[in-house]
């Protein structure tokens, strides 16, 4: 019997799997993936229960949205939900006039932000186009970030993506071409810009809310259980170090963790060896216990990667272990834990 289990989706009457495929890796990111393997993931995933896919054009250049369709189009349409994104146009080009950082041989696509109605609409139908989809289920703004673009050019783009994307997809939705809109950054600040600005569906919150990172808990997410805005969570691993550990050249955010981070990890481990509780199970855990929360979307390299984050989620955590945590100020007191 699978721990994995569905969960509505705001109040947009759709339904999502607690744990979806994050679909970022298949785009070949850092490093390739064959064929083979990425359609054994999708495969494991959809056998484990899995009925949420998330992906975006940018993946590969087009690479992780066409993998996707590949594999999911000859199912029934109506047992899974897929989002994508926009705020990126793919544009035909010669491989070697091709920036694929932080990709390797993506499809010969340069990826150019564009955030305009045109755009955005151009976005929407070219990814129906590499998914092989007559429709997509959610649809999020993507990137319109300081993480992205720094702190000047973001308030450029943001405006863009609100007279633009924004003006798109609130039409895709009103026409039904799509369930859900949305939009997913790497930055807070920005998630309560776009909030108090539009009528938005969901948010795919990357990074920002972890075992390590609970900044959300003072605005964001209590605005979103208001709202009944549906909350995906990408990341949870904080880039690496929550499924590695504290150990020489450990990731955070995909860089070298800084000290203050490796040791704090390194005292969430002494509690999680105390109490028999491997430490990317109680990080993938930790992110269900929010009420906004519908699904987190951990993305993975290869069917054992697969196979294990199958059996954390359903890793038995003892109360005592959150409630440590707590006494020794590692998360938050505030912060919601799983019963």
């Amino acid at each position: 019997m699978t721990a994995i289990k569905k969960r509505p989706f705001g109040s947009t009457g759709l339904e999502v799997t607690d744990m979806g495929f994050g679909a970022a890796p298949i785009g070949n990111f850092l490093r390739p993936i064959s064929e083979e393997e990425s359609a054994a993931m999708i495969n494991r995933a959809w056998d484990a229960g899995m009925r949420y896919f998330d992906t975006a054009p940018y993946y590969g250049h087009g690479l992780s949205e066409a993998r996707i369709g590949q594999n999911l189009r000859w199912r029934p349409r109506k047992e899974f939900v897929v989002s994508t994104k926009v705020g990126r146009v793919l544009k035909p080009a010669l491989r070697k006039d091709i920036d694929f950082k932080p990709w390797v041989d993506g499809l010969p696509f340069k990826s150019v932000y564009d955030y305009s109605y045109d755009g955005t609409m151009r976005s929407f139908e070219d990814s129906l186009q590499r998914l092989g989809l007559e429709y997509i289920d959610i649809l999020f703004i993507h990137d319109a970030d300081v993480f992205t673009h720094g702190p000047e050019l973001q308030k450029v783009y943001f405006k863009q993506a609100m007279d633009g994307c924004y003006r798109a997809l609130t039409k895709l939705r009103d026409e039904g071409a799509v369930k859900a809109i949305g939009f997913g950054v790497n930055d807070v600040a920005v998630m309560i810009d776009f909030m108090r600005q539009g009528d938005f569906d969901a948010l795919l919150l990357a990074g920002r809310y972890t075992l390590l990172e609970q900044e959300p808990l003072d605005e964001l997410l209590p605005l979103c259980e208001k709202r009944n805005t549906a909350v995906v969570i990408g990341g949870g691993f904080n880039g690496g170090i929550l499924a590695t550990g504290a150990v020489p050249g450990a990731k955070w955010n995909y860089a070298p963790a800084p000290d203050p981070i490796m040791k704090k990890v390194a005292k969430i481990e002494l509690i999680c060896a105390k109490h028999k509780v491997p430490l990317p199970a109680a990080a993938l855990q930790f992110l269900l216990a929010v009420p906004s929360v519908a699904s987190h979307v951990p993305g993975t390299r290869n069917v054992a990667q697969m196979e294990q984050n199958i059996a954390l989620v359903s890793h038995p955590i003892p109360a005592a272990f959150w409630q440590e945590l707590k006494q020794q100020e590692l998360i938050r007191g505030d912060a919601p834990v799983p019963r």
